[in-house]
């Protein structure tokens, strides 16, 4: 999966977030519906535009962040 492929930004749409190319949806906001409990066939029906390859991509884009160290893991508070 060539999340490239999906995934673009633009400093013209929604201040350059990354967004899924041809909306203005961008993976945050998705990312954000799925970690409260949305289910991929949920965002899939209320936002038609998306295609379960958009949803793939975003999975991809997240993860090669968190490979690549863009992400890091955060210390526990007692630390």
């Amino acid at each position: 999966m060539k999340w490239q492929d999906h995934i673009v930004s633009d400093p013209n749409i929604l201040l350059g977030k990354p967004v899924i190319k041809g909306t203005r949806l961008s993976v945050e906001f998705i990312l954000e519906r799925l970690a409260t409990g949305w289910s991929e066939q949920e965002v899939l029906e209320n936002y038609p535009r998306l295609t379960r390859n958009d949803i793939q991509a975003i999975y991809a884009y997240a993860y090669e962040g968190l490979k690549d160290g863009l992400l890091f893991q955060l210390r526990p508070n007692n630390a």
